[in-house]
């Protein structure tokens, strides 16, 4: 694979905000859904996933900036120096400890048609599988004592773990939703986000990640769920905040209006004489959680007409005239 810096298009020396707002604008550009007739879209989308799930992690991008890990995130292994295999069908192949490995005496089996310099590990007496050997170093056993993963019990290492993200509307979170997200392997699954799920929640697909370099199993898909704004509501906690305009004659003399919400718009009682700032309230009709639903908050505003109105200004100076109302006496 390329470099993740280069996939990307930061410099290494880039910030992790940086980072993110790259892979973030990246991923809209080269998402599957938007690019249906590239038949690369899918490996493309995961090339980037796979750069950011690195650089996105402090931990993992200190070790590929160390080399201690590949482009792939996969470890880099050194001290072998003394591995060889034979050159012909049934050949030995000798696994020597080069300098310090502890490798000294073993001796494993390949015979021809792996993926290995033309060999493939011998299994039966006799053979032996390379995952075991890597599991026996992961799990702490080590060669040198002569046991292996499979007859220890020992647990191989698991893949590593991707990321991706889903973007909903305030709608789809309250309500639960049906999303789309590809996995590393580029294949796209429907998954179900739960209701009420909030922003900055992730959602963990077991077994959906990269695929373990050592027989063990897969690592796990990591769906971070992004809420996207919506111009109606105000989200606090579970309850909805909405700003609700109303003529002059509905707050002065009261009205029953339409205000929307969530599950669509219902019908609400504006008693008279409510003043701009006014809140009221809608049980039940905010977000859903686990003590139960919030509440929607309706702040009304009185809002006059765009152009002018004659017979208002008449009306409203004839009215002055008589009140001795002084709504900033106590200022």
């Amino acid at each position: 694979m390329r470099d993740p810096y280069e996939i990307l298009g930061v410099p290494r020396s880039a910030q992790e905000a940086d980072i993110k707002k790259a892979y973030r604008k990246l991923a809209k550009v080269l998402h599957p859904d938007r690019n249906p007739d590239d038949p690369k879209a899918r490996e493309k989308f995961s090339e980037l996933t796979n750069a950011y799930e690195i650089l996105g992690d402090d931990a993992k991008r200190k070790q590929f900036d160390r080399g201690e890990i590949d482009a792939e995130g996969k470890p880099r292994f050194s001290g072998f120096e003394g591995f060889h295999h034979g050159g012909g069908p049934g050949a030995g192949a000798g696994f020597g400890a080069g300098r310090g490995a502890g490798f000294e005496g073993f001796n494993f089996g390949f015979e021809p048609g792996g993926a290995a310099g033309g060999y493939r590990a011998r299994t039966g007496p006799g053979g032996f599988d390379p995952g075991d050997i890597f599991a026996d170093l992961f799990a702490g056993g080590g060669a040198a004592g002569g046991q292996r993963a499979g007859r220890t019990g020992g647990k191989r290492p698991s893949g590593e773990d991707a990321q991706t993200e889903i973007t909903l509307t305030l709608a789809e979170a309250a309500k639960g939703a049906k999303a789309r997200v590809v996995l590393p392997s580029g294949k796209e699954v429907e998954i179900s986000v739960p209701a009420g799920v909030t922003d900055g929640k992730v959602i963990r697909l077991k077994g959906q990640g990269h695929p373990s370099a050592w027989g063990g199993a897969n690592g796990d898909l990591l769906v971070n769920v992004r809420v996207r704004p919506d111009k109606r509501f105000t989200v606090e906690g579970k309850d909805l905040r909405l700003r609700l305009p109303l003529r002059l004659d509905e707050a002065v003399l009261g009205a029953k209006v339409r205000v929307p919400t969530l599950d669509g718009a219902v019908e609400m009682s504006i008693p008279s004489h409510s003043s701009s700032g006014r809140t009221l309230r809608l049980r039940g009709k905010g977000l859903p959680a686990a003590d139960g639903p919030g509440d929607l908050l309706v702040t009304v505003e009185v809002v006059l007409p765009p152009e002018k109105d004659q017979e208002l200004e008449a009306l409203m100076k004839r009215w002055s005239e008589t009140q001795t109302f002084d709504p900033r006496k106590d200022m």
